[in-house]
């Protein structure tokens, strides 16, 4: 039997349903919306498991399960060197975000990372401290802005709306998903050129270290069949 994560509420998982449905296979909810069961009609050996979309890279990190769906920003996120925990299979075509870096619009001489990197150091001489990026996604910010030569920043957690933290003055600059930009514009912010860090969409991986023993990839090999897609090379 092979476990499928899936993610276990809102439009992420209803988009999901929709994309395994197209290809034969239905995944449906077996018991109330706040059971978390699941289960799947028209193919042998896959079994459905709910999970919030966070929790799946750490479950085929783990081993838990074999197969699971989440953004690729939340799993590269989470896991370190993730090619080497996970296989992955396929974009879904849906769930697409960008991961950007945005400043405040106001910041007419700031357009590029370069630009970025010399008001932040302008900012830590007039001020004392470093300039404060505000962010939920502290692996890739931080990876991407060491890549670009940017330097005298600090990056402070985001627990909520993360383009409210510059007008509620937690942080100077951001960097967060979003789809249209909208969000943004309302809140006087504006992207850098040069600031796409990530663009994400839902994505079907497969776990290293999961069991795969036990007719297991044979298993693997004819649901790649069903859904079109090559069988991954262990």
């Amino acid at each position: 039997m092979l476990k499928l994560g899936v993610p276990s509420k809102g439009r992420l998982m209803d988009r999901c349903f929709d994309w395994f449905a197209a290809r034969g296979i239905t995944l449906r909810l077996s018991g109330s919306d706040r059971e978390y069961a699941g289960a799947v009609d028209g193919v042998e050996g896959l079994a459905l498991v709910l999970l919030s979309a966070g929790e799946i890279p750490r479950e085929l990190a783990a081993g838990r399960i074999h197969l699971g769906v989440t953004g690729s920003d939340v799993l590269r996120e989470k896991l370190v060197h993730w090619q080497a925990r996970v296989v992955d299979l396929a974009g879904l075509g849906f769930g697409h975000a960008d991961l950007v870096v945005a400043v405040p619009a106001c910041w007419r001489d700031v357009d590029t990372l370069d630009d970025l990197d010399a008001a932040a150091a302008a900012f830590r001489k007039a001020h004392g401290h470093r300039l404060r990026i505000a962010t939920k996604y502290h692996r890739l910010t931080r990876d991407f802005l060491q890549g670009a030569g940017v330097a005298d920043y600090q990056l402070v957690d985001s627990q909520g709306a993360t383009e409210g933290t510059v007008k509620n003055l937690t942080a100077e600059a951001i960097a967060d998903i979003t789809s249209s930009g909208e969000t943004l514009i309302a809140n006087h912010l504006k992207i850098l050129s040069d600031g796409l860090i990530h663009h994400s969409q839902a994505r079907l991986y497969a776990a290293r270290p999961a069991d795969w023993s036990g007719g297991r990839k044979p298993l693997l090999a004819d649901l790649c069949a069903t859904l079109g897609l090559p069988p991954p090379a262990f």
